[in-house]
């Protein structure tokens, strides 16, 4: 019988690390290791890791932001997001953060919808989507500034942003994975959903 599909954590043996480009943001890393039977160096975005929130109403419809992206030179479409940069923060707590600031949303039901890497070529940048309901306004509006300061929210049907992803009207990876992998949950009853809380194993930091 084959065996389900699943990734394996692999660790190896790191003889040196460095980081040889630091940035506002994120670092470059330089990594010499074992492997096989040969030494390997790489470099690559040394990323904090992030969390995204899939927020939906009770018609279905997702909430949507738009701003703009200075290395595509573009305002596109995305779901609340944001970076695992305050120490001791955990995931969970950082999407209820991000939801509330971004979006001036709380929500009372959140499930753990994905995990991805989303270039595990250039970057140990990982993402969790949770999916968040059951939305209310926050007590107060978040002040808002740099590129948060004009974003632009819409409700849309899930049927209509998975059509958009398909057609490639939308570019988002974090939206396009979210949006179809919500659209796949739904039609089995959202039997795929995890637990908000669940270890997160396949983030480098957090294992």
């Amino acid at each position: 019988m084959t065996e389900p599909l699943s990734d394996d954590v692999f660790p190896v043996q790191v003889e040196q690390t460095d980081v040889v480009f630091t940035g506002r943001v994120w670092n470059i890393r330089r990594d010499t290791f074992e492997y096989g039977d040969a030494s390997i160096t790489r470099e690559y975005m040394d990323h904090t890791g992030a969390v995204a929130i899939l927020a939906i109403d009770e018609h279905d419809r997702v909430l949507l932001i738009k701003q703009y992206r200075h290395p595509i030179g573009s305002r596109d479409w995305e779901i609340p997001a944001g970076l695992l940069d305050i120490d001791g923060e955990g995931p969970l707590a950082a999407a209820k953060r991000e939801l509330a600031e971004e979006v001036d949303l709380v929500a009372s039901d959140w499930k753990l919808l994905c995990d991805f890497a989303s270039s595990p070529g250039g970057s140990n940048e990982v993402i969790r989507v949770y999916l968040a309901r059951g939305l209310k306004a926050t007590k107060e509006a978040f002040a808002r500034g740099e590129e948060e300061a004009d974003i632009e929210n819409r409700w849309v049907d899930l049927d209509e942003v998975v059509t958009a992803v398909l057609n490639r009207s939308l570019g988002n990876s974090i939206l396009s994975i979210a949006a179809l992998a919500a659209h796949a949950s739904r039609a089995r009853g959202w039997t795929s959903l995890g637990d908000a809380e669940s270890p997160w194993t396949r983030h480098p930091k957090l294992r």
